[in-house]
């Protein structure tokens, strides 16, 4: 079994969430709780690193639409960065990528999918 850590470092008005391993129902309620934990800090912006994201499932996708859920509720920014090539055009079919930036990791900037294509 994998570990799955997700940890929530918070910059001025942003909290990154570093997740490892895969992204399925075992992460559920640790990314639930990290988010949390962000949003109370007072996060603004969202980034979810995805850089040492082994594997992400058909529920891991449902946790990831949650979330978006829940940011676009209450306005909080949410960027995906790390994704591989991959997981970029998963998140284009099932258009996440609609709902969030995915950012380029060569930069520091986050760059949208369309001006990275």
């Amino acid at each position: 079994r994998r570990r799955r850590v997700f940890s929530a470092v918070a910059e001025p008005g942003e909290a990154r969430l570093a997740m490892r391993g895969d992204v399925d129902i075992a992460a559920d309620e640790v990314l639930a709780a990290a988010y949390a934990e962000a949003t109370a800090a007072g996060a603004t912006r969202v980034v979810l690193d995805f850089a040492n994201v082994d594997y992400i499932n058909s529920t891991g996708i449902a946790l990831i639409v949650r979330l978006l859920a829940q940011a676009r509720r209450d306005h909080r920014e949410v960027i995906a960065l790390g994704l591989s090539d991959h997981y970029r055009e998963i998140f284009r079919i099932t258009r996440l990528s609609d709902y969030l930036t995915i950012a380029d990791t060569t930069s520091a900037a986050p760059v949208p999918e369309e001006a990275a294509r």
